[in-house]
């Protein structure tokens, strides 16, 4: 289940759909991630960063969010992401994701590996928003492979 939001996740209304998911499929283990904006500073401005904005391109999220969904069934486990489209201020969730399992140790091994893949290859650019500019996250970001000017 992928799930892409504008702004904000609601992550209590998430967390109970996700934890509905995983008792109706009578799974022992649920695991969450949830990533919060924090306030920093843009290393190019040394503005403060008020937000941060996310460009998405649904159709390779899908595809890699997929491909991610069949590792998990093969373990027999059930994978969730949820994440923002646009503007998400500082102290909000931007990145959730989920794996259910019937036992926590599928879950918990796929959990690490999965967010860490996550940072590294879903398509999704991310931008500081300061009070005056939105300004690429180049300095956090990782190219992708094949991706036209950014490849490796």
């Amino acid at each position: 289940m992928l799930e892409l939001y504008d702004g904000a996740l609601p992550t209590s209304q998430i967390y109970a759909r996700w934890e509905n998911l995983a008792k109706s499929k009578n799974c022992g283990a649920l695991s969450v991630f949830s990533g919060i904006v924090r306030q920093d500073q843009n290393l190019q401005s040394q503005a403060h960063i008020v937000a941060l904005s996310f460009d998405v391109y649904e159709p390779l999220v899908q595809k890699w969010f997929h491909l991610w969904q069949e590792k998990a069934r093969n373990m027999g486990a059930y994978l969730c992401m949820a994440h923002s489209k646009g503007d998400v201020a500082c102290g909000e969730s931007s990145f959730m994701c989920g794996v259910i399992s019937p036992h926590r140790k599928v879950a918990l091994s796929l959990y690490g590996e999965f967010v860490e893949d996550f940072k590294a290859n879903a398509p999704i650019w991310k931008y500081d928003v300061t009070s005056t500019q939105k300004i690429y996250a180049k300095e956090r970001s990782v190219a992708l492979k094949g991706s036209g000017i950014l490849c490796k």
